[in-house]
């Protein structure tokens, strides 16, 4: 089973997932959110499989999110619209995103990440 494995690569928690992936011997493919932005229809998907609620999927403590107001506006904004402002930008995106297709797990969690990829 090979991942996608969506990703900032200076991010630290990204590395620490990275590392446990490595750690366990897990392939993934990697993928660089800002390069590779997720589209809208990939952040629906992952969004719908995840079970999360979407405005989890928002990057809360990044500058993009706090320069757009987005704490404010979110809850607000219909869920199109927030899947649009996700694609548009992958600093926006909570990361990392961990999939196989089926399951989803968006952040770092050890415990998760030993629940759902090992």
């Amino acid at each position: 089973m090979s991942l996608k494995f969506i990703h900032y690569p200076r991010c630290t928690t990204c590395k620490k997932a990275q590392k446990w992936l490595d750690d366990n011997g897990i392939k993934y493919d990697a993928i660089h959110i800002v390069e590779q932005t997720p589209t809208k229809e990939e952040l629906k998907s992952y969004w719908e499989k995840s079970g999360l609620p979407l405005k989890k999927f928002f990057n809360t403590s990044g500058q993009k999110y706090r320069s757009l107001g987005l704490k404010d506006k979110l809850g607000s904004m219909p869920e199109e619209e927030q899947l649009e402002l996700l694609a548009s930008d992958g600093m926006l995106i909570k990361r990392p995103i961990v999939t196989d297709g089926e399951k989803v797990t968006l952040g770092f969690k050890e415990e998760e990440f030993e629940q759902t990829w090992k």
